[in-house]
């Protein structure tokens, strides 16, 4: 559904300006299939990583002030007023400021990467006469070290370490307070360019991209590529953007896509819930093929299961929740103790400890995906069923462990059911492969193995007193993601257990219809936070709603969740009904994977989502 563009006023530039005074949905997104940047509605560039997603930030205002890296691009008149949309289908920005001397535009975008990345920021006069000021503050190792910077006829370039970045433009540029600035009038018709480009310091610095010429080739991708999507739902305008977001944040030479392009925004504010999202979840495996191919992208599909099959490669016992974008296994995490965090959220964490951690949810969610694969002929099947067949040895030595659980709790293992139930999905779809494709394997062992593990399940897992699954064995705590219990088929949509654990997580674990995780009170975690509403977690629910026939309230709350999107269509991880606000890292690949996935089922005639055995 068409949005109107919302509004804002910039910010006077003295002195070093918070990161927590622009909420989270005040940006949008542009990215080059290997990074991605974040421009705020005051025209400022808040974070940005080269020369990939996990790279160090060289703007880092996001988790602190101004001085750890920013790139503003706006007009001097503080009563400015910003409107902002993507050109089309496309992941070009532009930013129209309304003065009083006149109007100008603001386009923003990153090509396609041929080799160095870049920035690309062009300043046109729509009418009458603006003064603009570009103001330029490079801060490697996110926000912490100054650059040395070289000036030439008004060019920069800017060294430490391993890192260069240089500034081209046809402006003049000057230095002051460790800052470089260019001050410049725009009139009706005239053109400003300005071109960022990094580079490893050792490297010669490389020519720079023809700002003026790339325009017209970097909207031409987003729109040939959108041009091949053979997706048909009744929700066209916030799938379109939600599958263009999803593209964004794929690392185009391996594959993988990251769970969102930033790191420690809050799950609350002024909280400690702060974790590098810059990586690659398995738990979000299924889910993003399946959109890939309900949206007609099996090359990415593809892509995507490569991805994984390198990714997994070597001992079952070693497989991880989540790897680097090119499937990197040590992900170690530290505290940027310079940076004050995003609304002084902190420990501001670079790198993910969780990927150390046991989830025995990963099993079923890598033997989901791979029978999706095998199901719509994607790729060759015999390397992808001999890793299969050693990690069912090994799942079968470990599915009756505790473990983690989905949310990577730090507060010490439980048997979480979610872990569980994909525990049961591993076994259900290796035995279905065998019986379905004969391809070889004991599937009476598995068979039976899912059998017992079902069982379990029902007997442990279950309150009949209140008719619900709960988070874990013996627990009263509710936990949202027993909300798939009938998306993977571990009992049919019309079993009573499974309505009654719909209602009661409706009853228990929602605010004003949103769905929250868990109770964070009712789960030892190690943090004693709250937290917003997830919004994957309410797409669950709609999708929840749809199969126990309750369409009415499932497309209510997907049109509610919908509105939610900024003024440019993107979604963080969670919202908070209270302040009205976004929370965590944004945009999130999950949030978007959910929106794609709930269109499709509700424009979906008869249930689209998989039958019990049982």
């Amino acid at each position: 559904m068409p949005r109107s563009p919302q509004t804002s006023s910039p910010k006077s530039s003295s002195g070093p300006r918070p990161g927590p005074g622009r909420r989270i949905e005040d940006y949008a997104l542009i990215g080059d299939l290997q990074t991605a940047a974040l421009v705020s509605k005051q025209g400022s560039i808040d974070w940005l990583c080269f020369p990939r997603f996990d790279s160090p930030a060289c703007f880092a205002a996001l988790l602190g002030t101004d001085d750890n890296g920013h790139w503003r691009m706006a007009p001097r008149d503080a009563e400015a007023v910003s409107s902002r949309h993507y050109r089309g289908d496309t992941l070009v920005l532009e930013t129209e400021w309304s003065t009083s001397t006149g109007t100008v535009r603001v386009i923003d975008f990153m090509p396609p990467r041929d080799a160095a990345p870049d920035v690309v920021r062009i300043v046109e006069g729509v009418s009458g006469s603006v003064e603009m000021r570009s103001e330029l503050k490079l801060r490697f190792d996110y926000g912490h070290v100054v650059p040395w910077v070289r000036r030439s006829d008004g060019q920069i370039d800017a060294i430490a370490g391993p890192d260069a970045v240089s500034l081209r433009s046809d402006v003049h540029q000057y230095g002051r307070d460790l800052a470089t600035y260019a001050d410049f009038r725009v009139s009706e018709n005239d053109r400003a360019w300005f071109v960022l480009t990094w580079h490893p310091s050792h490297h010669p610095v490389p020519e720079p991209t023809d700002a003026l010429h790339s325009l017209e080739p970097t909207e031409t991708f987003w729109q040939e590529w959108i041009g091949r999507s053979h997706s048909s739902t009744d929700f066209g305008e916030e799938v379109t953007r939600s599958v263009l977001t999803l593209k964004a944040l794929t690392y185009a030479p391996s594959g993988g896509i990251v769970a969102a392009p930033t790191t420690s925004l809050p799950e609350t504010l002024g909280g400690q819930r702060n974790w590098d999202y810059r990586y690659c979840w398995l738990r979000d495996a299924t889910m993003t093929l399946s959109a890939m191919l309900r949206a007609g992208y099996t090359d990415e599909a593809e892509a995507w299961r490569n991805w994984l099959l390198r990714a997994i490669a070597g001992s079952p016992a070693d497989l991880q929740i989540m790897y680097g974008v090119t499937g990197e296994r040590r992900l170690t995490e530290f505290e940027a103790v310079w940076l004050p965090g995003y609304a002084e959220s902190a420990p501001v964490r670079i790198g993910n400890a969780a990927a150390e951690q046991l989830q025995i949810d990963v099993f079923g969610e890598v033997m989901d995906v791979l029978a999706l694969a095998r199901e719509h002929q994607i790729g060759p099947t015999d390397e992808a069923w001999q890793v299969q067949r050693a990690l069912m040895a090994h799942l079968d030595d470990v599915w009756d462990q505790p473990d983690e659980g989905i949310w990577e709790v730090r507060g010490g293992r439980q048997h979480f059911t979610h872990s569980k139930v994909m525990a049961w999905v591993a076994f259900d779809r290796a035995a279905r492969a065998v019986q379905r494709f004969g391809l070889n394997g004991p599937a009476k062992e598995w068979r039976a193995r899912a059998d017992e593990i079902h069982r379990a399940v029902c007997e442990q897992a279950y309150d009949a007193d209140r008719n619900t699954f709960t988070q874990a064995y013996g627990s009263k705590a509710l936990d949202a993601a027993v909300l798939l219990i009938p998306q993977v088929g571990f009992l049919p949509a019309d079993d009573p257990r499974v309505v009654g654990t719909v209602e009661a997580v409706q009853r228990e674990l929602t605010a004003d219809g949103f769905v929250r995780r868990y109770l964070t009170e009712h789960t030892d975690d190690g943090i004693n936070d709250s937290e917003g509403t997830f919004l994957i977690c309410s797409f669950w629910m709609a999708d929840a709603l749809a199969m126990i026939g309750r369409v009415g309230e499932a497309r209510d709350l997907y049109e509610r969740l919908v509105a939610l999107r900024n003024d440019v269509g993107l979604l963080a991880e969670e919202y908070d009904v209270a302040s009205g606000r976004m929370l965590g890292n944004f945009p999130q690949a999950f949030s978007h994977l959910g929106l794609v996935n709930t269109a499709w089922h509700l424009t979906t005639a008869e249930s689209p989502l998989r039958k019990s055995a049982y």
